[in-house]
């Protein structure tokens, strides 16, 4: 693992429960563009230390997830947020900054 996806990583593992970022906010942490903070994401093979489903787009909508569009909802709602069409309902409230 290079250096960029471990400080992506840990951000990551920084998000609380309940509570989303943005590829946009770790790409303005980190100094790395958004969809390159996305491929390092789509990388992850420790789905259960680094809760990458709870980053989505910038819009509020959930984007993708390395283990399906599905599967992103069921564990995002699994942490009480609700989503419609796709897009995190409240997403001002539940956007977490660094």
């Amino acid at each position: 693992m290079v250096f960029s996806n471990k400080k992506v990583y840990e951000l990551v593992k920084k998000i609380p429960k309940g509570r989303v970022t943005t590829y946009k906010c770790l790409s303005i942490k980190t100094g790395l563009n958004p969809r390159v903070v996305g491929r390092i994401l789509s990388q992850n093979t420790d789905l259960e230390k680094i809760p990458c489903f709870r980053v989505v787009c910038s819009n509020g909508f959930i984007g993708g997830y390395v283990k399906g569009i599905k599967e992103k909802k069921k564990r995002l709602k699994r942490e009480w947020l609700k989503i419609d069409n796709y897009k995190i309902a409240n997403f001002e409230e539940r956007l977490f900054d660094f």
